[in-house]
Order: structure tokens, then C-alpha cells, then sequence
């Protein structure tokens, strides 16, 4: 990035602080000069919405509720008129789904308790009152009783409402039918309704008796008092005495009246003083969400820029192994990001072409090195075959063809590069078997081989070069009896192969030159091919090292590792 002598310009993060920090303010100041009273009226409003909308929900649930018990009522009066078998079945599998009902019962016209249906409870064998029985005047319509404790079984008390109805058996008689319901069901609806933190609700009948109260332990015992006589004469609506806001809405299926308890105070007034406090800390806490709001435009904007910069910095160190993870952020700060990814999936693409090219050009380049036969040798081999034949030495020519055949054999080697070393020294010795035909026995050539490194890799076409070079450069120039060494030792971390010959020798000019010269004629693949290909395949560390003296001989050592064929396969 390119330093300037001008001033740093104020960051977008501290100005958009600035003109949050003054909005806030204005509208805050605004709040508190214009607004107070507004906010009081609409604060009333709404607490009498919510009271209305509390009271209309618990007179809607218990309705609806009371309404399921109706129709099971009807249910029931279907079923009186079957046989006692189907009633007996029908009621057990009533009594099954309807957890909620302790029992149901038929009474005669005169109140005796006729039949009793309850989920297996015993019951009790005399009644002293039977709590459950009300008198129902008219047929066909529902009552409903004040909660009481169930009294007709044994050891079983639960608090419940009667719901009634005067129904005909299947010979016509006239009889009564109550469902005993588990009061709790009912008091859950008015008592998970609240009216801000200490309202509740209530329930009360026609009469202005009470029928149920949150607090009705506190009424019984005279710790809490509740207007009871008052809120009987308030007709159904909203009503504020005394700081207090009651509203009443009546059952429309039931002499039932809900009534909701709530506090101007609490609803209102201590609203407004809320609001009031809460305007006073915002003034306070503005400046530190000013903070805040730095540390937010810091995240979505800085933050991702640098992460992203970071991802660049990490993409050109390594590229080949990077792997990006996109930035979230900003709609902008997400273009790049992806804009981003694309070029690194593309640049890693090219990257892997390049390298699969370079890898096919190797390949290319090895198979080129490895079929470069000298086809001087296979010439003047094929003619020394015919010319034995034609002196009828046919166990001779056998032999140089039997040799040949290995020779190319072993070349080829199914199109692998590495082969065994037992192998390459068979590839070995038909050649020089071939070569100590042709020059009639002018030179001899011995093995030392160490057995334990017959197992080990090597590039093939590997020693025949260097034999070559040996008998064209070395012993073809000699008067006397030319003669070869190979030996193959293991090392502590590596194979060396020898190869020694009493030639005419070389210069230390010329030692260096045949490492660089490329493949001719008279030398095959070349000296310098080999080393190429090991070098290619196992590193720089190995190769070929040449010594020589002139009228003494030369001596070439070539290093490769130690590759079992299970450890590297061949390629």
C-alpha cells in the first residue's frame, strides 16, 4: 500500500456511529417532551384490551369445554337407549379416553343412585350424602353444579363439577344422567391466564356466588377480601373502582361469569414511570451502543476484509494445498468472497493441468529415453548370428538368439520402468554373452553380487549402458585382454552398483562430459540418460559418479535406494 502525505479520512464505522448516536437522541428527547400523555392513554387502552382479550380467552376455553361436555352428554343419551351389554362397553371405553371424567351415573325419578360408571374405582357400599345429585327440571337441558369433592368411592376425593341431564332409558323410563368432571381441568385454564404481573381471573355464577378463585383459600380464611356483592351488579364489560379494572363476560352455555382482576398501577401508571426510567438509562446507555454499533460495523465490514485478505495472504504462500472457506458478511463483502473462491478453484485447476502435463512429458520423455536401441548393436548381432549359421555353428547361434531374446524380453518388462535387480543382471549378462560373441572373446567380465539385494528396485536398462560404454570406449581401444566387473552391494541406506573396466581410461574433463553428452549412435540410450531417469524418479540425491585414469581403467558407481516392490510397485 502506497504511504501519502494526506490526512486519514474519517471511517465509516465512526460516522454512521455519529448520526445513530444523534437520532437516537432525537427521538428519545422526543419521547419524553411530546409523548408522555399519548402514551398513558394508549397504555389505559391497551391494559383494558389485554384484560378484555385475557377474560374473553378463559370464557372461550372453559366454553368451549363445557360445549365437548355437552356433546358428550348427547353421546351418552344415544347410548342409553342400547342394551346394559352395549352400554357397559361403551362407558369402559368412554371412561378410557376421557381421563378427565371421574364418572358418570343414572339416577330414578325419585334421586336413587340407579347405575355407576367410573374407570375401576370401588365404590363406597353406603353414601351418607351423595354430593354429585342435582335436580334437573327439564328434559334435554344441560346443568351444571358448584365444584364439590366426589364422595362416592372409597379413598378416592377428588374436587369436581356435576354436569346433568334428564334423559329416557331403552324402555322409556324416565331417568337422570350425571358426569362427575375433575374441577382442575377447568381451574388450569383460569389459572395459566394472567393480567399483568398480580391480576387473575375468577369465577362466579349467576347468583354473585363464588364458584372458584385462585386466592380462595385466603377468601375462606378472611386474610383476602373480594368485592363479591359489588361485581354482582356490574353487567358484563370493563369497569374501573378503586384503582381496579374488572372485567365480566357471562357464559353463554352456563350460569357462569368470568371475571378479570387487574391494577391500573401496575398496568398503567407504573408503565408510564417505566417508560420514563427506561427513556432516562437509554440517554445513558446511547453512548455505550454508539460502542456497540462501532463493534457491529467493525464485524460486518472489517473483520470479513481482513479474513479475506488473510485468505489471500494464506492462498499465496501454499496454493496447491490451500482449500478456502467463504467469508460471510456484506452483500459486497460476499461477491468477493465468492469472486474469490472461483479464482482460487480455477488457479488450482490450472495448476493440476500444468502439473498433469508436466507428469505426461516426463513420461513421454522416459519412454523416448527407454527405446533408444542402438540399432548398430542389433544389426551387427543379427549379422553374427547369420554368419554362424552359415559356418553351421548352430548351438552358437542358439545361444546368441536365445540371449537376444531375453535381452528385449527383459527391455520391454510389460511396459514397467522398475524391475528387480535380478532381472536387470539377467538383462545384464545376455547382453555381455551377446557382445563376448561378437568380439570373439577379447574380454572376460565377472559378478559379485550381493543375494539380499536381488529383491530391490531399479530403473531398467540400468547397467547395459554402462557395460556398453565400457567395451566401445574402454576395452574396443586395448591390445590386451580386455575384462569387466559388476558387483552389487547394500548399503546402509541405499543399493550400490560397480561397474569397473581396464580400458584406456578417461580424462577428468571428459568424466564430466559424459554426464552431459546425449545419446549417440555408439552409446545406446546413453550414460547420461540413465542418470536422467534415476534422478527422475528417486531424486538428485542418486546417480551416477564416474572415475577414470588414463591406460589404468574406469570406474562407474550408480546409487539408487532401497525400494522393495511392495513399498513403491511398478510404474
Amino acid at each position: 500500500m502506497r504511504k501519502g502525505k494526506q490526512k486519514s479520512r474519517i471511517s465509516i464505522s465512526i460516522l454512521m456511529t455519529s448520526v445513530v448516536v444523534g437520532l437516537v437522541l432525537t427521538a428519545l428527547l422526543a419521547v419524553l417532551l411530546f409523548s408522555a400523555q399519548l402514551y398513558e392513554n394508549s397504555v389505559e387502552q391497551n391494559a383494558r384490551i389485554s384484560s378484555e382479550q385475557a377474560v374473553v380467552q378463559v370464557v372461550n376455553t372453559v366454553e368451549n369445554y363445557i360445549e365437548n361436555m355437552a356433546e358428550d352428554m348427547e353421546l351418552i343419551s344415544g347410548y342409553m337407549r342400547n342394551s346394559e351389554e352395549e352400554r357397559d362397553e361403551f362407558f369402559q371405553s368412554f371412561m378410557e379416553i376421557r381421563s378427565d371424567v371421574v364418572a358418570v351415573m343414572t339416577y330414578d325419578k325419585e334421586g336413587a343412585l340407579a347405575d355407576c360408571w367410573s374407570n375401576g374405582r370401588k365404590q363406597k357400599e353406603q353414601i351418607l350424602k351423595d354430593l354429585s345429585y342435582i335436580d334437573s327440571s327439564k328434559e334435554g337441558v344441560l346443568s351444571i353444579s358448584k365444584p364439590h369433592v366426589e364422595s362416592l368411592f372409597e379413598e378416592y376425593y377428588p374436587w369436581v363439577v356435576t354436569i346433568s341431564q334428564k334423559m329416557k332409558d331403552q324402555t322409556g323410563k324416565d331417568l337422570q344422567v350425571f358426569m362427575d368432571i375433575r374441577f382442575s381441568k377447568i381451574t388450569h385454564y383460569v389459572d395459566d391466564v394472567g393480567i399483568g404481573q398480580h391480576g387473575y381471573c375468577f369465577i362466579e355464577d349467576t347468583d354473585g356466588n363464588l364458584v372458584y378463585h385462585p386466592q380462595q383459600q385466603l377468601i375462606y380464611s378472611g386474610l383476602k377480601e373480594e368485592m363479591t356483592k359489588e361485581i354482582h351488579s356490574l353487567s358484563d364489560g370493563s369497569h374501573t373502582r378503586s384503582n381496579v379494572i374488572y372485567t365480566i363476560r357471562t357464559l353463554e352455555n352456563c350460569n357462569w361469569r368470568i371475571v378479570g382482576v387487574s391494577y391500573v398501577d401496575e398496568l398503567i401508571t407504573g408503565r408510564v414511570e417505566n417508560m420514563m426510567r427506561i427513556c432516562g438509562i437509554l440517554l445513558l446507555l446511547v453512548f455505550l451502543t454508539a460502542i456497540l454499533i462501532g463493534i457491529l460495523f467493525s464485524r460486518m465490514f472489517a473483520k470479513p476484509a481482513n479474513r479475506l485478505t488473510k485468505a489471500m495472504g494464506e492462498f499465496e504462500k501454499d496454493a496447491e494445498n490451500f482449500q478456502f472457506v467463504p467469508v460471510q458478511g456484506t452483500r459486497e463483502i460476499s461477491y468477493l468472497s465468492s469472486s474469490f473462491g472461483h479464482m482460487v478453484v480455477r488457479i488450482q485447476q490450472l495448476m493440476e493441468q500444468v502439473r498433469e502435463e508436466e507428469i505426461s512429458l516426463r513420461k513421454t520423455e522416459l519412454n523416448a529415453l527407454q527405446s533408444q536401441i542402438n540399432p548398430h548393436f542389433l544389426y551387427n548381432t543379427l549379422d553374427s548370428i547369420a554368419w554362424m549359421c552359415e559356418e553351421e555353428r548352430t548351438k552358437e547361434a542358439v545361444e546368441m538368439v536365445n540371449a537376444l531374446a531375453r535381452l528385449f524380453r527383459i527391455s520391454i518388462s510389460k511396459g514397467h520402468e522398475l524391475i528387480t535387480l535380478e532381472k536387470e543382471l539377467q538383462h545384464a549378462q545376455s547382453y555381455l554373452k551377446i557382445q563376448n560373441y561378437r568380439y570373439k572373446n577379447q574380454f572376460t567380465y565377472e559378478f559379485d553380487v550381493d543375494k539380499s539385494c536381488l529383491s530391490y528396485l531399479c530403473n531398467k536398462i540400468t547397467l547395459q549402458p554402462i557395460i556398453e560404454n565400457a567395451i566401445y570406449h574402454g576395452i574396443d581401444r586395448m591390445v590386451d585382454e580386455g575384462r569387466i566387473e559388476i558387483k552389487i552391494l547394500e548399503e546402509e541406506d541405499a543399493i550400490l552398483m560397480v561397474v569397473t573396466d581396464n580400458g584406456v581410461g578417461m580424462s577428468r574433463e571428459q568424466c564430466a562430459e559424459i554426464l552431459h553428452r546425449e545419446a549417440g549412435d555408439r552409446t545406446g540410450i546413453g550414460i547420461k540418460n540413465v542418470n536422467d531417469r534415476i534422478q527422475i524418479y528417486f531424486g538428485e540425491e542418486y546417480g551416477l559418479h564416474i572415475t577414470s585414469e588414463l591406460d589404468v581403467g574406469t570406474t562407474v558407481e550408480i546409487r539408487i535406494p532401497k525400494i522393495q516392490e511392495g513399498d513403491y510397485g511398478h510404474k
